[in-house]
């Protein structure tokens, strides 16, 4: 087992997400974690310096895999929706940067991802998850997306995100936000 498999399996033993929060305890109206990654193309991605903007942060599971690409092409078609609502979008994954990079040329994507290797800001939202695919158990990332407003604090959370037609919905809660 390798040692971020090992941490995981022993956060979860002890009823905990990697960041310290119990499961579940990130709730709206909560301050938003903050966060400092690296992200596709060289850039640096923080929470803070998103300060004053409405963040729109989609935890997804994995690169070029069938839901996310999905998911990546629906928001990145709204982004200059997303502006006018004065929202930045960000995608965030455990994927390395190299294969965010592929990713973003494939499809031809200009939102920021995020690379959260050590899955720190993925336990700290509370979407590092035990999941079950045919009996088997393994850590993952639940498909989660998060509305930062301009205060900082959580406005809306969507847990276990369905694709189609989910960016709308976000783009239309960011709107009212």
């Amino acid at each position: 087992m390798s040692t971020t498999a090992g941490k995981a399996e022993a956060t979860r033993k002890e009823g905990k997400k990697e960041g310290g929060l119990k499961e579940g305890s990130l709730k709206e109206g909560s301050l938003a974690p903050a966060f400092d990654l690296p992200g596709a193309g060289g850039e640096k991605i923080s929470l803070a310096a998103l300060k004053g903007k409405k963040v729109v942060l989609y935890f997804y599971p994995k690169d070029d895999t069938s839901g996310c690409t999905k998911e990546a092409i629906e928001f990145n078609a709204l982004r200059e929706s997303f502006a006018k609502a004065k929202a930045v979008v960000v995608g965030m994954s455990p994927d390395p940067i190299k294969n965010h990079d592929k990713f973003r040329a494939k499809y031809e994507l200009s939102l920021p991802l995020a690379s959260d290797e050590g899955k720190d800001t993925l336990g700290a939202y509370g979407v590092w998850v035990e999941k079950s695919m045919y009996g088997r158990k393994y850590m993952g990332v639940e498909r989660t997306t998060v509305l930062i407003g301009t205060d900082g604090r959580i406005a809306r959370i969507w847990r276990k995100v369905k694709v189609p037609g989910h960016a709308e919905e976000v783009l239309a809660a960011a709107k009212a936000l």
